[in-house]
């Protein structure tokens, strides 16, 4: 409350008035149904995740708190290590990938090119058709006998024998890389396409002007602009990739000897598969230290491009 005088006598005024108060109350009364969804499809499910990874529940029974008991089992489990290697590896190289085969397609697509609607729209079919789909027409194109790749390079005489693909650990990992970017190329050349067609044309005729070449204009004119755009789709790429499950489960579940597996592919195996509900649940913990990393990674980005364009931090 604050106070002012009219006439010699004071009187209160309060700090918000009626009208603003009847506007955020309609705010918020529009915000529950959207609060109320997050509490129970995420809030909820995330809590309980986390009080199960400090508890031996088992499926069919609600199990007691036994304190890190999961998490100090799981600090020695070489498997679980294993899958944290190829969590990261899978997530490192698929996203780098992505990001610079999708940033390609992204400034193709950008130029004056004939049917560049039409190409647009054939972009985004990896990106919409189900993930489930999208790894069983992998999972043909790499099967040991059948496989496509294979008949079609010992028709040119490049091998003589059907490549293992998803049986070998090395060939089983680049396999899944390379289907994980084929879904994943879409999302982030479209995504960066939009990014490209809010930079003003005549940034880059002032810059040919100048002298600059095309790289150097790619260099101090593109990538900048760009750069809170491609923090965001690295985020969202990250977070998609990381806790990829439908295409590593389908594909390979886990094998050959644990070479493929991700740590939300341990989590369902030990959780749901094994009926061990606690640890399952605290490898799922396990992974949020990751995730906050990379979007907090993200966040500070954009608040030092944003600090360096001369805006602020609101």
């Amino acid at each position: 409350m604050t106070t002012d005088t009219l006439g010699g006598v004071a009187r209160r005024r309060p700090w918000i008035s009626p009208h603003a108060l009847r506007r955020n109350l309609v705010a918020w009364i529009f915000m529950l149904p959207a609060a109320a969804l997050l509490v129970v499809f995420l809030t909820y499910p995330l809590g309980l995740g986390v009080w199960l990874g400090f508890t031996d529940a088992r499926i069919g029974r609600p199990g007691m708190y036994v304190g890190l008991e999961n998490f100090e089992m799981l600090w020695d489990d070489s498997v679980f290590w294993l899958s944290v290697f190829n969590t990261v590896l899978y997530t490192t190289v698929a996203s780098l990938l992505k990001f610079a085969l999708g940033f390609w397609l992204a400034l193709l697509l950008n130029e004056h090119l004939p049917f560049k609607a039409f190409f647009r729209a054939i972009v985004l079919l990896p990106w919409v058709v189900p993930t489930v789909l999208s790894a069983i027409a992998f999972w043909w194109i790499y099967d040991a006998q059948f496989s496509i790749i294979s008949w079609v390079l010992i028709k040119w005489g490049w091998i003589d024998a059907p490549i293992n693909f998803l049986g070998d650990v090395a060939n089983a990992r680049a396999s899944v890389i390379a289907a994980n970017v084929w879904r994943g190329i879409p999302f982030v050349a479209i995504t960066l396409l939009a990014g490209l067609q809010t930079i003003s044309p005549s940034l880059y005729e002032a810059a040919a002007l100048d002298g600059a070449t095309a790289m150097q204009r790619l260099r101090y004119v593109t990538l900048p602009l760009l750069t809170p755009i491609i923090a965001i789709v690295m985020t969202f790429s990250v977070l998609f990739t990381f806790t990829d499950f439908q295409l590593i489960y389908v594909l390979t579940r886990g094998g050959p000897v644990n070479a493929t597996h991700l740590m939300a592919t341990l989590s369902f195996q030990r959780g749901i598969s094994g009926g061990q509900l606690g640890e399952g649940a605290a490898i799922a913990v396990a992974m949020i230290p990751f995730l906050l990393a990379a979007i907090l990674f993200s966040y500070f980005g954009l608040q030092r491009r944003r600090w360096q364009q001369g805006g602020t931090d609101r």
